[in-house]
């Protein structure tokens, strides 16, 4: 499919731009790339293979800019992302993406923004930053969800507290290095190397780069907000387990002189004082051992 630049995109049949051969961006897969390629005057020498694609990257060479777009999606940010190649000449834009995901992007544009693709770099500029429009949002419900489970450690509701935690801080992770390949992807394209792109709309992609940087600060501070949640859980384990010690501590000291005694009178001599008639005594000095160690306990504040 074709867009033409100057306003509003507006989709033309492929006789039509042949016929102006004005600016334009193509949109296909990775079956039709190298013929489209050829159409827009496009070299690329490597391979496309869109399932290759590991991370968002540019790269310059000498008939044009050749980046990959590899972007988690929301509802699965750890495993599912969308991948595409998009390559910038002088002239004309190609997409080349096997999902249809470029094709929505760009209703979305054509129905939210007034300005849609009048040069190179405003189309680039909203086609990045549609992409990326509902990334705040995906951060602040991440925000929620640590807030829930720090209300739910504080409450000592902690039975799934791991299971909850560890996928929350694998996709925070797996957000903050996809932010950073942005941040550096739209570095490139403000750096201009090639001159594909005119000076005065390098601003453009300036904006990009501040974006990206604050989606990867606001991810940076949930990774740390995550890690105080972590321990927050962990002293409250360690909390509990000092509980539980302590109590076991108390019964260890209550205990260890009642055994001393029942070992010392349980053994039965024949001269010992007290072998006929002793149980009482016994069992009056077991609970004065008794009270004595609730007295000394309390007066430590232990119990």
């Amino acid at each position: 499919m074709i867009f033409k630049f100057g306003g509003q995109l507006q989709p033309v049949e492929i006789e039509e731009w042949e016929a102006e051969r004005s600016p334009a961006v193509f949109v296909t897969d990775a079956r039709h790339a190298e013929e489209t390629l050829a159409r827009a005057g496009i070299i690329y020498e490597n391979e496309i293979r869109l399932e290759k694609i590991g991370f968002c990257k540019i790269e310059n060479q000498q008939e044009c800019v050749a980046g990959t777009l590899c972007i988690p999606k929301l509802l699965d940010v750890l495993n599912s992302r969308y991948r595409m190649f998009f390559f910038v000449n002088r002239y004309h834009i190609v997409i080349v993406d096997d999902e249809d995901f470029s094709l929505r992007l760009i209703r979305r544009i054509q129905r939210k923004r007034m300005h849609q693709g009048e040069t190179k770099e405003q189309f680039l500029y909203n086609f990045i930053a549609e992409f990326m429009s509902r990334d705040q949002e995906m951060l602040v419900a991440y925000e929620r969800r640590l807030l829930r489970m720090e209300e739910d450690v504080t409450q000592e509701h902690t039975e799934t507290f791991q299971h909850r935690l560890m996928p929350i801080r694998r996709e925070l992770l797996n957000l903050r290095s996809y932010y950073d390949e942005m941040m550096d992807l739209t570095k490139e394209l403000e750096e201009n190397e090639n001159g594909f792109f005119l000076k005065k709309h390098l601003k453009y992609f300036g904006t990009l780069s501040d974006r990206a940087d604050r989606l990867m600060s606001r991810t940076v501070h949930l990774l740390e907000y995550a890690q105080q949640v972590k321990e927050a859980y962990q002293a409250q384990i360690d909390a509990r387990q000092n509980s539980n010690m302590q109590f076991l501590t108390v019964l260890s000291t209550i205990f260890f002189p009642l055994t001393l005694i029942t070992g010392w009178f349980g053994m039965n001599f024949r001269d010992m004082p007290g072998l006929d008639n002793g149980y009482p005594a016994v069992m009056a000095l077991s609970v004065i051992v008794i009270l004595i160690c609730i007295y000394i306990f309390k007066k430590k504040k232990i119990i």
